[in-house]
């Protein structure tokens, strides 16, 4: 009898199981199609695409040397052998500006990842446990947000000292609060829900409440967050790179490409311009693909879609 009660019982579970993963395909193509019907999200991703693809296989097929010159090449305009010019010292632009993509992306991955991992720790500690910890975590975020945040990046790598690694580690810092933020707003709207307080009463840690049932719940506020983020990340690696903090010379970076190309502005333009451009189209890209996420990931908007 058991035998059979379970033989019966199984077309019923792999009926339920399939209409999960139907229904899981069918949110995964949802949002491809919102994403591509909306052109601003499209164009974002092809811009956020085209950089990242340049600063992972872009190093590769340059034909120079991220530092090397050329004698009696300096300042030369764009044409045949030089696609975007060479610089004040002889050395090609469009091989810097690919050493230098790889630069930018390696900063923001890495300081988003420090500004998720902090952020998301002491916002789901802030917002499940409340009270006097929630108060005290809060107060702490708004006493950074008060700081400007290139100033007050540049106060802790005079802390730590002027490298690429401690350039990560201050925008990491920065960033922070504002994924606490974020996630500690998530974790009240959820913590309150029938299926948490289900979780609670048939005696479920803390830990395994926050990890199993709020996090995978509050992913859609951060997967947007942290493509804005991004944005933030390189145009803060940038500006203090054009201030002479983080990536040391000659080592190319786009902050720094913009800065040493200052006194040369009027005799050769194109050295300020393209990587200023591409400053530029990064940061809009991620912002016009972190848009359209958003209006993806949120039911409302979709719907007003």
């Amino acid at each position: 009898m058991g035998d059979e009660t379970l033989a019966a019982a199984m077309p019923d579970r792999t009926a339920r199981l399939g209409l999960v993963a139907v229904e899981r395909v069918s949110s995964r193509r949802g949002l491809l199609a919102v994403l591509v019907r909306q052109r601003l999200a499209l164009t974002g991703a092809i811009l956020v695409g085209f950089f990242a693809i340049a600063a992972i296989v872009g190093p590769l097929l340059v034909q120079y040397g991220p530092t090397e010159q050329f004698s009696g090449e300096q300042l030369q305009a764009p044409g045949e052998g030089f696609v975007f010019g060479t610089d004040e010292f002889g050395r090609d632009i469009l091989t810097r500006l690919a050493y230098g993509a790889r630069i930018s992306f390696q900063v923001g991955v890495i300081a988003v990842g420090i500004a998720a991992l902090i952020g998301i720790m002491l916002g789901m500690v802030a917002g499940y446990v409340g009270g006097w910890v929630d108060s005290i975590v809060s107060l702490a975020m708004d006493v950074l947000f008060a700081f400007p945040a290139i100033l007050l990046a540049i106060a802790i790598m005079t802390v730590l000292g002027n490298s690429l690694t401690n350039v990560m580690i201050a925008i990491g810092l920065v960033n922070a609060p504002s994924f606490m933020r974020v996630v500690r707003g998530a974790v009240l709207s959820v913590r309150r829900t029938t299926y948490i307080e289900s979780a609670v009463v048939i005696g479920a840690s803390t830990s395994r409440i926050m990890m199993r049932h709020i996090f995978p719940n509050i992913t859609a506020p951060l997967i947007v967050h942290a493509s804005l983020n991004f944005a933030f990340a390189v145009l803060s690696e940038a500006s203090l790179a054009f201030l002479g903090l983080g990536n040391k010379p000659p080592s190319p970076s786009w902050g720094s490409m913009v800065s040493a190309s200052y006194g040369v502005l009027q005799l050769a333009p194109w050295a300020a311009i393209f990587p200023g451009l591409a400053i530029a189209l990064t940061v809009l890209g991620f912002n016009l693909l972190g848009d359209g996420l958003r209006d993806a990931l949120d039911p409302r908007l979709r719907n007003q879609g």
